[in-house]
C-alpha cells in the first residue's frame, strides 16, 4: 500500500477515537437507567461493580487505546519538519498506551468502599492532565493562529471545568447530591477529544493536498 494511504489512514483513526469515546459514553449513559447523565462521572460507567464495566473496557482495550496510538504515529509521521507536531504525535500514542494502566486502576461506585485503586485513578488523572496540556500545546502551531488561539481555548476549558470538577470529590465521597456533575466533567473531558478531531481533519487536509 501506497505509505502516503498508511499515513492518512492513521490519521483518520483519530476522528474514529475521538467519536468513539463519546459515542460509547454516550451510549452506555443512556442504556443504563439507574445511570445520570448529568450527575454522575464517566468513571462510574467503568466503577467496580457498573452494569456497564465490561462493555466500557472491551472498546477501550481493543479499540480506543489502539486508535490512539495508530494516531499519535500518524501525527508523527505527518510532522515533517515541525518537530512540535513530532512531539504532539509521541505524546498521544504515550496517552493511548496509558490508556491501559488507567483499567488497572477502577473506581468504586458510590456507596461503597473505596481501595487502593481508588487513589491510583485520581493519580492517574493527575498524570494524564499535564500530558493533555502538552501534547494540546505542542500542536497548537499545526495550522494558523486560528487553531492556536482554539488549542488554547481548549485547554482553559478541560482545566476550569476539570477543577470545577474535582470541587465535587467531596460531595461524591458523602454521597451527596451532585447536580450537573456529569456535564461538568464531560465538558472537560470532550475538550481534548473534539481538538483531536479537528487536528485529525486539518493534518488530512494538509496531506491531501499534498498529493494533488
Amino acid at each position: 500500500m501506497n505509505p502516503k494511504k498508511i499515513q492518512q489512514i492513521l490519521l483518520y483513526c483519530g476522528i474514529l477515537a475521538s467519536v468513539l469515546y463519546i459515542g460509547t459514553d454516550t451510549f452506555l449513559a443512556m442504556s443504563w437507567k439507574e445511570y445520570s447523565y448529568n450527575s454522575q462521572t464517566i468513571s462510574e460507567l467503568s466503577a467496580i461493580g457498573a452494569r456497564t464495566r465490561m462493555f466500557w473496557l472491551l472498546t477501550m482495550i481493543f479499540l480506543f487505546n489502539p486508535l490512539l496510538v495508530a494516531f499519535g504515529i500518524g501525527v508523527w509521521k505527518s510532522a515533517g519538519e515541525k518537530r512540535s507536531l513530532r512531539i504532539t504525535g509521541i505524546l498521544l500514542s504515550i496517552w493511548g498506551a496509558l490508556g491501559y494502566v488507567w483499567l488497572l486502576f477502577p473506581m468504586h461506585m458510590r456507596g461503597e468502599i473505596g481501595s487502593a485503586t481508588d487513589t491510583g485513578h485520581l493519580i492517574m488523572a493527575g498524570i494524564t492532565v499535564p500530558l493533555m496540556v502538552l501534547f494540546i500545546g505542542f500542536g497548537s502551531g499545526a495550522r494558523g493562529k486560528g487553531f492556536r488561539l482554539y488549542s488554547i481555548l481548549s485547554i482553559l476549558i478541560m482545566l476550569v471545568f476539570g477543577a470545577w470538577t474535582g470541587m465535587q470529590a467531596p460531595r461524591v465521597e458523602a454521597q451527596l447530591p451532585t447536580p450537573w456533575l456529569g456535564v461538568i466533567e464531560r465538558i472537560s473531558v470532550y475538550s481534548p477529544m473534539l481538538w483531536i478531531l479537528v487536528l485529525a481533519i486539518i493534518l488530512l487536509q494538509t496531506e491531501k493536498k499534498d498529493l494533488i
